[in-house]
């Protein structure tokens, strides 16, 4: 967990892959190291103003004293022990992997890589890597998002917050913002909806104690919160959760059995299945059974080259 340091940012691996991942990715939305550059010692904290030269486009080695976390950071919830974990890999290591700043006044602002900030500072370092980058408001917003769903270190909260947070102050749409991470349209509207939940039930999901499934579910209930906290108690898996809210929602069993077919549970399993594959993959997947037998196929449809090299990492199980 603690070791996302685990490849060190050369020049032959930043500039010879290929993007991959979500969307454009996070080499496309700041742009490759274009040469090979000497790591340059940023002026210490309360030194000589004139900045120019650390806070031009590359990577530097910035004093952490001067480098600040951005207050509009996607992620808003840092596992302790992991940090500790990762403060100790750096004790050893240091910090291998840079994190990428932004010019702000006579400071740096992290765009990526605040939980490798936060780390070391446990582990006692005056100065880290960094790739400086002139970007504005729209663009460090956009690279945090990425680079945090590239990783999945957002809960489904925090990922719809920021996609929000776009659209509301720097116009983006729906389309846009699916083209941005990679994942379906239909992915970011049931994110989005998420935040017309209660905040009680929105904390639960930032705890992981609800996942997007119990939450996606909980949206047309009559009471969530009540609903909620009889899901955590009972540990109800996603499906239990939509029996529920139907049964609050008034939903009859008699009329349900004079619709249902004979296969109807099978059915109701596989669109669950449909559901919750689409969840985690951010694309529309469509099972067809072929009834008795147990076999059938699985589609998922991806509309570009990134969508289908985000299916063959996951597949596969690469790290993102």
């Amino acid at each position: 967990m603690a070791n996302e340091e685990s490849a060190p940012m050369t020049k032959s691996n930043a500039t010879q892959k290929k993007t991959t991942g979500l969307g454009r990715g996070l080499n496309s939305l700041f742009g490759e190291i274009q040469r090979e550059e000497p790591l340059v010692q940023a002026p210490e904290s309360g030194a000589d103003d004139n900045l120019t030269e650390a806070r031009s486009d590359g990577l530097r080695s910035i004093a952490i004293s001067d480098i600040r976390p951005n207050p509009d950071q996607p992620r808003q919830v840092f596992d302790n022990a992991a940090l500790d974990e990762l403060a100790d890999s750096m004790k050893e290591r240091g910090v291998i992997q840079p994190i990428v700043v932004r010019p702000l006044g006579k400071t740096f602002q992290i765009v990526a890589g605040e939980r490798r900030w936060r780390a070391a500072q446990r582990a006692r370092l005056h100065h880290v890597p960094a790739i400086v980058r002139n970007l504005n408001d729209a663009e460090t917003l956009e690279i945090a998002i990425v680079e945090n769903v590239q990783r999945r270190d957002l809960n489904a909260v925090e990922e719809a917050e920021a996609y929000v947070k776009l659209k509301d102050d720097f116009g983006h749409s729906q389309a846009k913002l699916a083209e941005l991470v990679g994942k379906s349209r239909s992915h970011i509207a049931n994110l989005m909806r998420l935040l017309d939940l209660p905040e009680s039930v929105r904390a639960l999901v930032g705890e992981e104690k609800l996942t997007m499934g119990h939450a996606r579910a909980l949206i047309n209930a009559p009471d969530p919160e009540a609903l909620a906290e009889q899901i955590v108690k009972n540990g109800l898996s996603v499906r239990d959760t939509e029996k529920l809210v139907r049964k609050a929602l008034g939903g009859s069993q008699r009329k349900g059995k004079k619709l249902s077919t004979g296969n109807s549970a099978g059915d109701s399993d596989i669109r669950a299945v449909e559901s919750h594959l689409g969840d985690l993959l951010g694309l529309k997947v469509a099972i067809q059974s072929k009834g008795q037998t147990g076999g059938g196929a699985m589609t998922i449809n991806y509309s570009n080259l990134d969508q289908l090299d985000l299916i063959c990492q996951r597949l596969t199980g690469e790290h993102i």
